[in-house]
């Protein structure tokens, strides 16, 4: 698979499940539905549904667009970056973001994919420091220059906002990012012609030739 199309298909399958969001919320807009309830309900047997669906179910469309974007945009990087380990890293943090804030979240309704973009978040972050290859600290600056307020937003400000999740994700992201760490290959370093020419002195000696063991014009070896 070349690199564009490896692209490509990365920014297909991230904006696919932005797609998806987005048509949910349509249909509940339609159907005058209301899906809060099946969000994370924190140490609720009810609640345990919403670690699988609650990243799907959004409160409003503003809620929608804060989520989709950074959907995109990070998801398409972490397709792209890491094709070995991005669906073991998308269904961790997935699932153990949804698991850390039924576990440990305040007693109400949470729902909403900013777990799973505050996670993506963490994992190109983390994994950047981690792998230290080209590719891997690209994707960081580029992570980082979109949505490095990530970094604050896991602590709590907004009492109507769920830093809970946003917190778990970043938990569940860094966590990812530390066991894959060796799974997808680091990109090969390219070598340039100039590297393969043999290192000669002025003189024309090879390297490692030390001027002890050099013939000398007029002078016999020592």
């Amino acid at each position: 698979m070349t690199t564009t199309h490896s692209i490509r298909t990365s920014i297909i399958l991230a904006t696919s499940f932005a797609a998806l969001i987005i048509g949910l919320k349509l249909v509940e807009s339609l159907l005058g539905l209301d899906l809060y309830q099946f969000g994370v309900y924190p140490r609720s047997p009810h609640g345990l549904i919403g670690i699988l669906v609650a990243p799907l179910i959004h409160g409003s469309w503003q809620h929608v667009l804060a989520n989709t974007l950074p959907t995109v945009f990070l998801g398409s990087l972490l397709i792209y970056g890491y094709p070995r380990s991005r669906w073991w890293a998308l269904s961790g943090i997935w699932l153990l973001s949804g698991l850390g804030v039924w576990l440990f979240a305040r007693s109400s309704y949470h729902f909403g994919a900013s777990g799973i973009t505050h996670g993506m978040f963490f994992y190109l972050f983390v994994g950047g420091f981690l792998r230290r290859d080209k590719r891997s600290a690209a994707l960081l600056m580029l992570a980082f220059y979109l949505y490095g307020s990530m970094l604050l937003t896991i602590f709590p400000r907004d009492p109507s906002v769920s830093f809970e999740s946003h917190l778990f994700g970043a938990l569940a992201g860094s966590l990812c990012a530390f066991a894959f760490r060796h799974w997808d290959p680091k990109p090969a370093r390219k070598r340039y012609s100039w590297e393969d020419e043999p290192d000669e002195d002025d003189e024309g000696f090879p390297p490692g030739d030390t001027s002890e063991n050099r013939e000398k014009p007029d002078q016999a070896i020592q």
